[in-house]
């Protein structure tokens, strides 16, 4: 599909079930993204378009994706974890085909709160009170102070520091050495019983890291690594995902914008979460007695 062709995300309601039928029933956001890649065969300057270069790493395929999840979310058809697991329903599992615009009209009638109605397909938001996670304005804010106003060695510390929380050990920043693309290593322990070293480029990017940079990072932690870790606030394009997969190369796991801002936010390095307590009385508890 051309870029001149941008699907709508009820366009992708469709694709996403079959992609989860196809993963088994259930997939991350990651798993369900490249499934959907995979089925509808988009092209690289398609995958390449941002939403909102300005505010946000996300893909635009990514962003109406978000949404398509939501409404099926909310008309019965999927089901999420807190993890970040979706998952079919039985509802979904029952219904062979469905139709998108019945479900768009459905959650639209679902919003009482709205006063004017939109039958706009690439507005997603126009009259749905529940904005995707992926999407909320938190993300913009965050991206924006990582892109705009953190210096590359503030990037540096602070990769290395969301490392050290996630469990790494001996992380140490070597990017002002100029160590042939390696901006700094630690060691990765398994279960205190398995370890393996690692090496790390982190970038700030506002668009898509490519194949090229996966190629040269490779060669620079050959004989010095036993994987590579490559961290970036842009994105990955479909070439770059392939390259660090290749069989029979040295293993390259891939750290995108949004996947940064979820580790932030699990980590409460620098993203706060606030919960506000939601009482509700339940009548039939109290009638049943």
């Amino acid at each position: 599909m051309s870029a001149g062709k941008m699907v709508t995300y009820d366009q992708l309601m469709l694709p996403l079930m079959k992609a989860l039928v196809n993963l088994g029933g259930s997939g991350s956001i990651d798993e369900i993204y490249e499934a959907v890649v995979e089925l509808e065969k988009f092209d690289e300057a398609t995958l390449a378009i941002l939403h909102n270069p300005e505010k946000s790493s996300q893909t635009e395929i990514g962003y109406r994706l978000a949404w398509a999840r939501t409404y099926l979310k909310k008309a019965g058809f999927l089901e999420n974890s807190s993890r970040g697991v979706w998952a079919l329903t039985d509802k979904a599992r029952q219904a062979p085909e469905i139709d998108s615009r019945e479900i768009v009209n459905y959650v639209r009638s679902l919003d009482r709160k709205t006063s004017q109605e939109t039958t706009d397909p690439s507005d997603p938001a126009a009259s749905v009170d529940e904005s995707p996670e992926e999407v909320l304005a938190w993300r913009e804010k965050l991206h924006h102070i990582l892109i705009e106003e953190m210096s590359p060695d503030a990037f540096e510390r602070l990769t290395q520091r969301m490392l050290r929380e996630s469990g790494f050990v001996h992380v140490e920043v070597t990017g002002r050495t100029g160590d042939g693309g390696i901006d700094g290593k630690g060691i990765a322990r398994i279960n205190g019983l398995m370890s393996f070293h690692i090496a790390f480029q982190c970038k700030k990017y506002k668009g898509s890291v490519g194949a090229p940079e996966i190629r040269n990072f490779r060669g620079a932690i050959v004989g010095r690594a036993d994987r590579g870790m490559f961290i970036t606030t842009g994105s990955f394009t479909r070439a770059a995902i392939e390259e660090a997969n290749r069989d029979g190369a040295a293993p390259i796991d891939l750290v995108d914008g949004d996947q940064l801002a979820d580790k932030l936010k699990e980590l409460a390095l620098g993203v706060k979460t606030e919960l506000v307590e939601k009482v509700t009385v339940e009548p039939e508890w109290f009638l049943s007695l």
